[in-house]
């Protein structure tokens, strides 16, 4: 990870100690989990994978009046964030803007991304957005492109990209096939993945865009941009999705919509290596955040956004292709 540091001596024994700028996170929508972890993450130092770096220091709680998964949660993840943190609660998104480094819009509703980037983008400042980044393609282009008009740092992602047990598998792909081919035509690493993850609905969230985004979201960690072709298989347990890319290389998603565990094969040149994703003991938040505070820092986006709205338009896909029983080609043009 690359931050910026300021070093300075403590005064027993002259030993360095390292101190990374610490920022002042302002957060939007207190209607998911995600506003609780993050939180923690950032402001609780004793906890076991506590990041340094920022802080929350203010909080939007916005809420979507009708929309009950968002609606119910609101007042009692705002009363713990202001009990247990201290945590200041404004009453307008541009109060907010004005009075932090960074911003984490957390909203659960993706329907509302654009409408809360609009407000605070005219600020400049970084911005992750979790996911979904939209509800629809169109949506995530205009934000991305509102971005661009005032040369707003954006990020958006699941944390499921970030889970350890996918990079350590990755970084073994990677590894082999080095070792493997170490001369010859560059090859992408991963030349196809199987993955599979829960994929419950949630009334008004479409489809895939509940749960479902998070497997997408490892698929495209392994395999990058480029898919063209999404063909979805609906069954009475839940859904096979065949992805095929640009290049010839095919991904396959199991979905379950009972539950299950999160994980996936990759598969290489030099072989096929599994992650799964609850091996590892370090929650995904942690190293999400980790990413987006590292983001907050240098402005520098660690995935490329244009990646973030083929998601969407996957996701779309796989929609379409299980209410028509039809391959859909993926369609997100009108992104430069």
């Amino acid at each position: 990870m690359i931050f910026r540091w300021i070093a300075s001596w403590t005064p027993e024994g002259g030993e360095l100690k390292e101190m990374k700028d610490m920022l002042s996170i302002g957060m939007v929508g207190l209607d998911t989990s995600h506003a609780i972890a993050f939180t923690e993450l950032l402001n609780d130092s004793g906890h076991p994978y506590h990041i340094l770096g920022g802080k929350v220091t203010a909080a939007y709680p916005g809420g979507s009046p009708n929309l009950p998964i968002s609606a119910s949660r609101v007042d009692g993840y705002a009363t713990q964030l202001q009990e247990r943190f201290e945590i200041q609660l404004v009453e307008s998104l541009e109060e907010l803007a004005g009075q932090c480094d960074a911003m984490l819009l957390e909203s659960v509703d993706g329907s509302v991304h654009e409408e809360q980037f609009a407000a605070v983008a005219a600020c400049g400042k970084p911005v992750f957005i979790d996911k979904p980044l939209a509800f629809t393609t169109e949506e995530a282009i205009r934000i991305v492109k509102l971005a661009q008009q005032y040369n707003v740092p954006l990020m958006s992602s699941s944390a499921l990209r970030y889970a350890e047990a996918l990079t350590a598998a990755l970084q073994a792909a990677d590894a082999a096939q080095s070792a493997s081919v170490p001369t010859g035509p560059s090859l992408a690493v991963v030349q196809g993945i199987d993955a599979y993850g829960p994929t419950p609905r949630e009334a008004g969230f479409p489809g895939w865009f509940w749960y479902g985004i998070h497997t997408v979201e490892m698929v495209y960690a392994a395999m990058g941009a480029g898919c063209e072709q999404v063909e979805a298989m609906p069954s009475a347990e839940g859904e096979l999705i065949i992805g095929r890319w640009k290049d010839g290389r095919i991904a396959t998603i199991r979905g379950n919509q009972h539950g299950g565990a999160f994980g996936a094969v990759l598969h290489s040149a030099a072989g096929s290596v599994h992650a799964e994703i609850a091996s590892h003991p370090k929650p995904f938040y942690a190293s999400l955040l980790e990413q987006i505070v590292n983001f907050f820092h240098t402005k520098q986006s660690p995935l490329p956004i244009a990646e973030t709205v083929e998601i969407i338009a996957f996701l779309e896909a796989v929609n379409e292709s299980l209410a028509s029983r039809k391959p859909v080609a993926l369609g997100h043009a009108g992104l430069s």
